[in-house]
């Protein structure tokens, strides 16, 4: 099984820097949960066992999350320690289609969008740190998402 890392650098992998296409720790974060959502949702099981917390800013894999910290609200750059062999070849094709249906939006859309969903919105509150989002819930909202 591929950890919560090995999702990131996938995604991370996946922008073209000279093209502009750059990814924040904030989008970072939301496309790893698309992925872990989906993943739940089509193969009725987690594609990393790392979990997932309802923080102010919207879902968050704690362990990404302070792996890339330090670049702030910046960009983050593409790793140079990827190994795409960690990931089954419908792994591969699951994320390509997060990549594809989410990459396209800015880190502040997928925050915003993931404010409006079930599984942030029922796991989120103010006042209580590093509520995790359960993975019964996520798998449930993202089954209603397919088609």
């Amino acid at each position: 099984m591929p950890n919560a890392l090995d999702v990131a650098k996938f995604f991370l992998a996946q922008a073209n820097e000279e093209a502009g296409d750059l990814v924040s720790n904030l989008k970072l974060q939301k496309l790893v949960y698309y992925a872990q959502g989906f993943h739940l949702a089509v193969f009725d099981e987690p594609l990393f066992s790392e979990r997932i917390e309802a923080w102010m800013h919207g879902p968050v894999v704690p362990d990404v999350y302070h792996t890339y910290r330090g670049h702030g609200a910046g960009s983050i750059p593409v790793p140079a320690d990827f190994d795409p062999s960690v990931f089954s070849d419908d792994q591969i094709d699951l994320l390509n289609e997060v990549q594809q249906i989410y990459g396209q939006y800015s880190a502040w859309r997928l925050r915003e969008m993931t404010h409006e969903e079930a599984p942030w919105k029922d796991s989120y509150k103010p006042d209580t740190m590093n509520l995790e989002i359960p993975q019964d819930g996520m798998r449930e909202f993202f089954k209603g998402l397919l088609k």
